[in-house]
C-alpha cells in the first residue's frame, strides 16, 4: 500500500483587506508594497498572509 501524506493546501486567492497595518502585523516577514495604485502585503515565507487594498 502506498501511504498518502496530507498537505496543507493554501488558496491562491489573497485576502482584501481594509487595513494594512493590521494585515502587515500577522508575520514578520510581511512586506508592504505599492504596484498598479494598490497596495499589497506580501510574503514569500507564508504566502498565506498576501493581501491587497484598494
Amino acid at each position: 500500500m502506498t501511504e498518502v501524506k496530507s498537505k496543507t493546501v493554501f488558496t491562491r486567492f489573497m485576502k482584501v483587506v481594509s487595513s494594512i497595518k493590521s494585515a502587515k502585523k500577522r508575520h514578520p516577514a510581511c512586506q508592504v508594497v505599492r504596484r498598479k495604485g494598490k497596495i499589497y502585503v506580501i510574503n514569500k515565507v507564508e504566502p498565506r498572509y498576501k493581501a491587497r487594498q484598494g
